[in-house]
């Protein structure tokens, strides 16, 4: 992965946690953050996918946290040992399609995706309001804009994020807290995997994409250290799309 263009020493000093951090999106927001000087925590879904992100050459970050964003206790005790929060961004997510249509299956997609970053969100407020500029940032979705005919609880719990994230940020501005969105296109993924090896889908959707290609995860890091950044100061509310002009054909 490379750095996004930023000065070396933008987050030095700076404490940040990425739910969902040690695969995909999240790991390449993680790295940068911590390439610019954070002290970043992570969070994956298993130990051993946290021992995973931990042995790897190019980890450089302080810990990675078995995380269900599903308990609250797990959530809160996390948090709480934190020596202080600057940025939270939200990155924890599943996706199953087909299944998503069994009513099961659709609320765990929304317990995690969705009612996971308002808990984040809610249990970290505090921390964020004390370092006097705090910032989240969600993972929402072009998904967010249109639906998915095979992920109704994927697509609804991404509608849910952008509206979240707009709420939280009316909500939280008199605590001096930001909170905006990042919306990805087509990103590789492993995640995506599926769609990737579908020769006729990912064709449809390189054809759509102006860019002409599949994101990168480092692609999208550079929106998230941008909205927590100081040159971002006066934006809250927002849920940016980075797709790769996907939503402007």
């Amino acid at each position: 992965m490379s750095t996004p263009t930023f000065h070396p020493d933008l987050y030095s000093g700076k404490v940040v946690l990425v739910v969902g951090g040690t695969t995909g999106i999240g790991a390449g927001i993680a790295d940068a953050f911590a390439q610019l000087g954070a002290v970043v925590t992570v969070t994956g879904a298993t130990a051993a996918e946290c021992a995973a992100a931990r042995a790897s050459p190019a980890f450089r970050c302080r810990d990675a946290v078995a995380l269900d964003v599903r308990d609250e206790a797990a959530v809160a005790h996390l948090i709480d040992d934190l020596p202080r929060l600057d940025a939270l961004v939200n990155c924890a997510g599943i996706i199953r399609r087909g299944a998503e249509h069994e009513v099961p299956v659709f609320e765990d997609v929304l317990a995690i995706n969705l009612t996971g970053s308002m808990r984040t969100a809610t249990l970290a407020r505090a921390k964020l309001k004390a370092s006097g500029s705090g910032c989240i940032v969600n993972t929402a979705s072009v998904l967010s804009f249109f639906g998915g005919g095979l992920v109704p609880g994927y697509a609804a719990s991404k509608g849910g994020i952008a509206q979240l994230t707009k709420s939280l940020a009316i909500a939280y501005a008199p605590d001096g807290i930001r909170v905006n969105a990042i919306a990805p296109g087509w990103v590789a993924t492993p995640l995506t995997q599926a769609l990737q090896d579908d020769p006729q889908r990912s064709a449809a959707i390189l054809a759509r994409t102006p860019l002409a290609r599949w994101a990168q995860p480092d692609d999208i890091a550079g929106a998230a250290v941008f909205l927590c950044s100081p040159a971002a100061r006066f934006v809250t509310g927002v849920v940016l799309p980075v797709d790769g002009g996907y939503m402007i054909t």
